[in-house]
């Protein structure tokens, strides 16, 4: 290896660690591809895929007890392990504040399809996002364990299955106290995720930026797809329908009155039209007094913004969001009792720029940075 090369791969790693490299009979893979240390290894779940050598755990980064993303001064973008933001990669959530999660499931779009590719082009979007947010001080990875505990090994031919299987690994990250910030994945998955979540925390309440409500009741005699996921909560007592709020609202309906069930149940609903051509740092103000001091959860949906700055996504509608009042809606649940993230229907085949994947990348940091104990420089 060259010396370079391998001192900066050294300053990823704690004192005294001990690195192992993987060669295949043609060449090495690298420092940073298959890198183990000495420690303690970790159980893998059943239920996650594992990116790294088996029983292996990740490094942590420096000597510091947090995982840092590396500096690109120091690692090039290109090298090592896709994960988000470069960070470590575990078999598990074990001993971490934050997840980041992948879900790479699109059985349940209902136009085009990809998002199942979308934690992929996420992650590799990601390197470009680093480690402090210039813009609002925030500096999570000073205070938080953050590492990425790679995907869950859905079933891409049973819908109802992968539910299940998404359930219960988010249960086993729910009961180790970590927080999970997912990576989709079509909408589907935020319904098992907060039956995991609901388990523990009670109905939460929902912070949802979308296109559609998708309080869909059925697609095709199908009651489980990407359009119907919060009608599911509903009904099984999983939200907190006073305290939901559903912003960048749009599009054309099936039916004359497409947020009567919404109204029903208690919720806020946003439409776009409210939010064109202004700040809406005054709507979060009214958002963070709605929400109070409970669990709250965010769920992203890229189409909630313009196809004109996201359209690598299933599902486009004309007249969203924009990237800054993205930023202005995450940045506005600073201080709420967050218990869990989503990013979801990034699907890269039709991003050839790859904004989209970008743009989630930095969405998903951002709500790092808005989660309860982050520290402010």
């Amino acid at each position: 290896m060259r010396p370079l090369l391998w001192a900066a791969c050294r300053q990823l790693l704690p004192r005294g660690a001990v690195t192992t490299m993987v060669t295949t009979s043609h060449h090495s893979l690298g420092p940073l591809a298959l890198l183990a240390t000495s420690s303690s290894p970790s159980s893998a779940s059943a239920g996650f895929l594992q990116p790294l050598v088996p029983g292996s755990r990740a490094p942590r980064c420096c000597s510091s007890q947090f995982n840092v993303p590396p500096s690109a001064l120091l690692v090039a973008r290109p090298v090592g392990v896709c994960s988000m933001m470069r960070l470590p990669v575990q078999a598990s959530a074990e001993g971490l504040d934050v997840a980041f999660v992948g879900v790479p499931l699109d059985t349940g779009t209902s136009n085009r399809p990809g998002a199942r590719f979308g934690p992929r082009q996420i992650r590799a979007e990601s390197a470009m996002v680093r480690r402090y947010n210039g813009s609002t001080g925030a500096a999570p990875f000073d205070c938080l364990r953050v590492a990425d505990i790679g995907d869950v090994n859905v079933n891409l031919y049973n819908l109802p299955d992968s539910c299940r299987l998404i359930r219960e690994a988010y249960q086993e990250i729910v009961a180790s106290g970590c927080v999970p910030l997912t990576l989709g994945g079509d909408h589907t998955i935020t319904y098992p995720i907060l039956q995991a979540l609901a388990a523990k925390h009670g109905p939460v309440g929902l912070v949802h930026v979308d296109a559609h409500t998708d309080t869909g009741d059925a697609a095709l005699g199908e009651k489980i797809y990407h359009g119907s996921p919060f009608r599911r909560c509903v009904e099984e007592g999983l939200l907190d329908c006073g305290r939901v709020v559903q912003i960048g609202i749009r599009g054309s309906s099936y039916d004359p009155d497409p947020h009567k069930y919404c109204r029903e149940q208690g919720f806020r609903v946003v439409p776009v039209e409210e939010c064109w051509m202004k700040s809406l740092e005054p709507l979060m103000r009214e958002v963070r007094a709605q929400m109070g001091d409970k669990p709250v959860y965010i769920s992203f949906d890229i189409d909630g913004l313009d196809p004109a700055y996201a359209p690598g996504t299933g599902t486009p509608e004309i007249a969203g969001l924009t990237p800054a009042q993205a930023l202005e809606i995450i940045r506005g649940c600073k201080g709420l009792n967050i218990v869990g993230c989503d990013l979801v229907e990034v699907a890269p085949m039709y991003d050839v720029s790859g904004n989209t994947a970008l743009l989630g990348a930095n969405l998903l940091f951002e709500m790092l940075c808005v989660l309860p104990g982050v520290k402010t420089l």
